[in-house]
C-alpha cells in the first residue's frame, strides 16, 4: 500500500492530506497550538484515529503516539553521529535513515522490512511517499513519518 503526502502551502498550522495510490484522500493530519507540537490524525470521513504529541525537554526528540483515545507508546530519535535512527517502542520497530535523512526504512525486530519512506525534493512544501508493506501498519507508520517530518522542521534540517 503506497501513501502520498504533502504539506499543505501557507498555512500558520501544520495540515497534512494524505493520499492513497488512486488519488483518494485516506487521512487528514492537523496541528493544533498546544505546548509542544499537537497533530492529529482523521480518517477520511472525518473521524478521529490518532494523535502525536512532542514530549518536551527531552535530551533527544520524543514523541507520545496515541491510538484512538489510548497511549500507546514512544517514537524515539536514537542518538547517532551520520544517519538518523529512530525507535518505535509499542511496535518494537526500528527505523533508520540515509546519511541525508531523506530516505527511511522501518523494520520489525526481526529485520522484516515494514515500510520505506521517502521525502521527494525539489517542491514548494515537504512530500512523502511512503511504502508499506502490510495496510495494517499504515496508521503507525504514518505517525512515525509525522515524528521525522516534526523532527526535521524542528531542527531546521
Amino acid at each position: 500500500m503506497k501513501l502520498y503526502f504533502k504539506q499543505r502551502f501557507m498555512t500558520f498550522l501544520d495540515s497534512y492530506d494524505i493520499y492513497d495510490e488512486a488519488g483518494q484522500t485516506v487521512y487528514t493530519v492537523e496541528s493544533e497550538l498546544a505546548w509542544g507540537r499537537l497533530m492529529h490524525v482523521r480518517g477520511s470521513s472525518g473521524n478521529y484515529l490518532a494523535s502525536l504529541k512532542r514530549k518536551m525537554w527531552t535530551m533527544l526528540p520524543t514523541f507520545l503516539a496515541y491510538i484512538g483515545p489510548n497511549y500507546a507508546g514512544t517514537i524515539k530519535k536514537e542518538f547517532t553521529m551520520m544517519k538518523p535512527r529512530y525507535t518505535v517502542d509499542y511496535k518494537g520497530w526500528r527505523v533508520e535513515g540515509n546519511f541525508m535523512g531523506f530516505d527511511y526504512t522501518v523494520e520489525d525486530a526481526a529485520g522484516q522490512l515494514i515500510a520505506v519512506a521517502s521525502k521527494e525534493l525539489f517542491h514548494l512544501t515537504d512530500r512523502y511517499c511512503i511504502d508499506v508493506l502490510n495496510p495494517d501498519d499504515a496508521l503507525d507508520v504514518l505517525l512515525l513519518v509525522l515524528a521525522i517530518d516534526a523532527d526535521k522542521e524542528d531542527s531546521g534540517t
